[in-house]
């Protein structure tokens, strides 16, 4: 019984004996294998390296954009219309120059001077045809060496406009919406310090301007004095001096006024003679504190037109034509008048 026990556990030791030599064989051979793999990739990566160098090595041509930047107009010219921002050329370079030129996030764009290439051009009305091919000379000097620029591809040409600069003064004039606080209003005028500004650019734009307005600003509930720096708003490619002026906003308390003013009638025949009922309005309004003295009934003008008379009706509407700046809430008593016609 023991002996039998024996030969099965020498048995069992023997099946994983060999086993385990068939296990270790095949990882052997897998080893060798996954060897060669490595060493054919390895191989391979390197050639490929080796064939992209050489590649990069040889001479390719291609089309790039590089920013252009124009300076130097002549004297006491301006350019009126905007010019070309980039230029497409058509280059050539060796693989390893145009890889790092495409790479390259910025480029310093290239310096054209418009004296330089306007010089011996003839102008029409101010403007100068410029053919970009005329601006290789001008280009492949910052371009270096390494790059050579066979040809421009776009634009082909475009146009560079001058205008005489001059200059001059100008008003400017306040773009304020005023909101105020009830029994509250604007005394006088918005002021603007200073009144007048410096301004220089191109002719065709200032022979037509007469005034600057500020930047539009909006105040509310206004009850006291304001004073304010804002910025002045003023046309592309004109320079001014001050760029900001000081608004003053004076406020004042108002009150409500009242005058009786005679009703007056315009268009009428000289052959009728027309009578109104009442004669006079009342005209309620308000008015500043400052101002509330000075507004009188020679002010106001209540008109009545007869063209607007029909047979149909005894009444007709009243319009104030005439009646002073500085009041506001203007209110009359009544809005019609009867009238009765009385012929000669």
């Amino acid at each position: 019984m023991k002996s039998m026990e024996s030969n099965s556990k020498r048995l069992i030791r023997v099946r994983m004996k060999k086993k385990s030599e068939i296990s270790g064989y095949f990882h052997v051979q897998k080893f060798r294998k996954d060897k060669r793999v490595i060493i054919f990739t390895v191989c391979l990566s390197i050639a490929a390296v080796l064939w992209f160098i050489n590649a990069l090595g040889k001479n390719y041509s291609t089309v790039v954009t590089y920013p252009i930047k124009f300076v130097n107009p002549p004297s006491n010219k301006f350019v009126t219309m905007e010019l070309p921002p980039k230029l497409e050329l058509k280059v050539e370079a060796r693989g390893f120059i145009l890889l790092r030129h495409k790479l390259s996030l910025s480029f310093s764009p290239f310096v054209v001077n418009i004296s330089e290439i306007t010089k011996d051009l003839t102008s029409k009305s101010g403007a100068y045809n410029i053919q970009t091919s005329g601006l290789l000379g001008h280009i492949s000097n910052q371009m270096g060496n390494e790059i050579n620029i066979i040809g421009i591809q776009q634009p082909e040409y475009f146009s560079i406009s001058l205008d005489s600069i001059t200059e001059k003064w100008v008003q400017v004039l306040p773009s304020v919406q005023l909101n105020f606080r009830p029994q509250y209003k604007l005394k006088g005028k918005v002021g603007v310090l200073p009144e007048r500004v410096f301004i220089k650019g191109p002719a065709i734009l200032l022979d037509t301007l007469s005034a600057l307005y500020t930047r539009p600003r909006l105040f509310e509930k206004l009850s006291t004095d304001v004073e304010r720096s804002i910025k002045i708003e003023y046309p592309a490619n004109t320079e001014i001096t001050p760029d900001k002026v000081t608004l003053k906003i004076h406020v004042e308390k108002s009150t409500e006024k009242e005058l009786k003013i005679p009703v007056v009638l315009k268009n009428n025949p000289d052959s009728l003679n027309i009578k109104f009922f009442p004669s006079e309005i009342k005209v309620a309004f308000l008015v500043g504190l400052s101002e509330f003295e000075k507004i009188t009934e020679a002010q106001f003008s209540a008109v009545v037109d007869y063209n607007e008379i029909n047979n149909e009706t005894t009444y007709i509407n009243i319009e104030i034509e005439d009646k002073p700046d500085n009041i506001d809430n203007i209110r009359i008593f009544p809005e019609t008048v009867e009238f009765l016609i009385e012929s000669d």
